[in-house]
């Protein structure tokens, strides 16, 4: 698609109401070619996109040298870029959100996944006559690590049913096969993770599903709206002084979403796509968790207008400090860099 002047100074009056820099619209010479990203679960469906965007070449296409550096959970790649060793994290919608909420002004600027793709169940050993969700009370509960969108998930189920963050106790498991044998060896009662884990232990029969968010319609009626997941963030200052470099990154997993979408009923052609070690020695159980997560994927990159507002609901249930009136939602994203890269690549 050809993009005419006209149409470079409208993204350019975008980008000033949204306080990027102009520099945005310039011609696409990299400010940095080297960007580390920070992932909490690498290997999980939630960020699937990324791993196609890599292994498929697209970042190497658009002059990109990127670095993957792959963490427990969401928390952890967080850490890193506000310590400083990443530049980028792979994670969830709404930590930009709580991170502005103490001072700190981040963005999410593509998006990966439009519903969180986490399935929370009890396990069928350690609570066969599960009931309802006060049976959760004085269990352990895994997540992916402490303060991740998976531990987000529980908390806002546990605020739903008039249970506090206390009442149960919450262990990082990480986002592999070691959170598999934790609830298989009954380690912990319960899980909330994403897929291929959820899958994997649905199909041996160890866990009970009690909250789905892998589709767009339960995700809805558990958050009252749209809550975007996984996507790319960093921070406001980083968005300033590369705004091209970001343009770059938003560009190749725009692609990533479009190649995933179009292999809906062909889950072969991800399955060999990705790294072997993802299918967790069960490949036809991988493409299940493919299946059962694949109207979770954002077709496009693009961020729904009402997540942001979803998104403070869903912090205010469940984080003891946040306070809502501290927040302006529309700082902590932009579609800006979305549009732009579906404008470079309509068909992926």
């Amino acid at each position: 698609m050809s993009v005419t002047r006209r149409d470079w100074l409208k993204l350019a009056g975008a980008a000033g109401a949204l306080g990027l820099a102009p520099a945005i619209v310039r011609a696409q010479k990299l400010e940095k070619k080297e960007v580390a990203i920070a992932v909490g679960g690498k290997p999980l469906t939630y960020y699937l996109p990324l791993t196609i965007a890599e292994v498929r070449g697209y970042f190497k296409d658009e002059g990109l040298d990127v670095t993957i550096a792959d963490f427990a959970g969401g928390a952890k790649a967080l850490q890193a870029v506000v310590g400083g060793s990443a530049d980028v994290v792979s994670g969830a919608f709404e930590h930009a959100l709580n991170l502005q909420s103490k001072g700190q002004f981040y963005r999410d600027f593509v998006l990966q996944g439009r519903a969180p793709m986490i399935g929370f169940g009890v396990s069928t050993k350690n609570m066969p006559n599960y009931k309802s969700p006060a049976d959760l009370k004085g269990k352990k509960i895994g997540v992916t690590a402490p303060g991740s969108s998976t531990n987000m998930v529980v908390n806002f189920f546990l605020a739903k049913h008039g249970l506090k963050p206390s009442d149960v106790s919450i262990i990082g498991v990480g986002a592999g096969a070691g959170a598999i044998t934790a609830l298989k060896t009954g380690q912990i009662d319960a899980i909330s993770n994403t897929d291929p884990v959820v899958t994997s232990l649905e199909h041996s029969g160890d866990l009970k599903i009690i909250v789905d968010t892998r589709t767009l319609k339960d995700t809805q009626e558990i958050f009252g709206g749209n809550m975007p997941a996984g996507c790319l963030y960093c921070s406001q200052s980083y968005i300033d002084a590369n705004p091209n470099t970001v343009q770059a990154l938003a560009n190749a997993i725009v692609r990533a979403d479009k190649w995933i979408q179009a292999q809906k009923n062909n889950l072969d052609a991800i399955a060999n796509a990705v790294p072997k070690s993802y299918l967790l020695g069960e490949p036809e159980v991988y493409k299940a968790s493919l299946r059962a997560s694949m109207d979770g994927f954002s077709p496009d990159g693009m961020i729904p207008e009402d997540g942001a507002a979803t998104a403070v609901k869903a912090l205010a249930a469940f984080v003891p400090d946040f306070d809502p009136k501290k927040v302006d939602p529309s700082k902590m994203w932009t579609n800006e860099f979305a549009k732009r890269a579906n404008q470079k690549y309509p068909n992926g």
